[in-house]
């Protein structure tokens, strides 16, 4: 008996094996850096363990699956095919086997994949959380008011128990969504600039009953403490101090483009990794801002995927906030590589639903 296999879902499968291979060698060759935050998972030296918080559950969760047990390049041979699979169950494109610009990219994704989600990892959570969301904007069994109410209430969840900051996407693109029934000339640009302004007044609204903006208490106390290190060559430092509001505004615009426009970056030539994470971060949002385009300008017919889209950049505005270097920005962006994929994808994940 004869099978046949699609190329590409052939290529998908041959691009998945040969990662793997890169995810159980991870553990030999990538420099301790790589590992801190492994580390504090999986030893717990400061008894962290607990119910709220992504360190705090995260070591529960690698506890009570009993990884925390396992050898590192044992446990990337039972995450990555988990991660993988996931993605198989999106969707495989029908060009996936040709090399373009897109493929291009999703492609470096998985080496990332496997790079970054190889060993114990908050990621690998984020990861399933947003499979989980990506899942229920591709049933249409749920009515599209369902499909809003469950993702906002699931960003709302894992936001209170996990990431505080995935609890402010729905603020921010529920914004986005409103401004963009407005008819500015430049639709696209102008939702994203009033996104981060809905950044900035989430941050000051914050300092005001807090005392300290997110990206003091943030982004600016990470990097205070390893200004020094070598470790750190990619920090995100704001051009003005942050403890006024002028200064919070500036750093919250600065460091949205710093995350997604990384074009300061390429002054690191001498470190080849954060070039080439430059070069895929600029290609990336290049093309997710032109089907986000697409998206509004055709909103009824392309409803779900404008939420999709919406959840994406808001995500992306808080990056800018939050985010202390360019290598936790990379590693953040793999861990929504669910949602990353199917906004690539989504005319042809439409076509295999109708």
């Amino acid at each position: 008996m004869q099978i046949l296999i699609k190329k590409s879902t052939a290529a998908f499968l041959l691009i998945a094996s040969a990662n793997l291979v890169v995810a159980f060698l991870a553990f030999f060759v990538l420099p301790p850096k790589f590992f801190y935050d492994t580390a504090i998972i999986i030893y717990d030296k400061y008894n962290e363990i607990g119910y709220f918080g992504s360190y705090p559950l995260t070591i529960l969760f690698y506890k009570i699956i009993g990884f925390r047990y396992l050898p590192f390049p044992v446990i990337a041979l039972i995450q990555f095919p988990i991660l993988m699979y996931i993605l198989y169950k999106i969707g495989i494109p029908g060009n996936f086997e040709k090399v373009n610009i897109k493929n291009l990219l999703v492609y470096l994704g998985i080496f990332m994949i496997a790079i970054f989600i190889s060993m114990p990892s908050k990621e690998f959570i984020t990861y399933l959380f947003i499979a989980l969301i990506v899942f229920v904007c591709c049933n249409k069994q749920f009515s599209f008011r369902k499909t809003i109410l469950i993702t906002v209430g699931l960003l709302i969840v894992f936001g209170a128990l996990y990431r505080p900051y995935f609890a402010l996407i729905p603020i921010v693109g529920g914004g986005m969504y409103l401004v963009s029934f407005v008819n500015f000339k430049n639709k696209t640009i102008t939702t994203i600039f009033y996104g981060l302004l809905i950044a900035v007044f989430l941050s000051l609204s914050y300092g005001v009953l807090k005392g300290k903006y997110f990206s003091e208490i943030s982004r600016e106390v990470v990097n205070s403490t390893r200004l020094v290190s070598g470790d750190a060559n990619s920090i995100i430092t704001a051009p003005v101090k942050t403890d006024t509001w002028y200064g919070e505004t500036i750093s919250v615009f600065y460091g949205f483009f710093t995350v997604n426009l990384p074009l300061n970056g390429l002054k690191h030539i001498l470190s080849p990794q954060i070039i080439v994470f430059v070069i895929w971060q600029l290609l990336l949002f290049y093309i997710l801002l032109v089907r986000f385009s697409k998206c509004l300008k055709e909103r009824k017919e392309y409803r779900y995927e404008l939420l999709t889209m919406f959840i994406l950049f808001s995500f992306f505005i808080l990056q800018g906030v939050f985010e202390p270097d360019l290598g936790s920005a990379i590693r953040h962006k793999i861990g929504i590589f669910p949602l990353i994929y199917f906004a690539l994808y989504y005319e042809h994940f439409r076509k295999e639903l109708q």
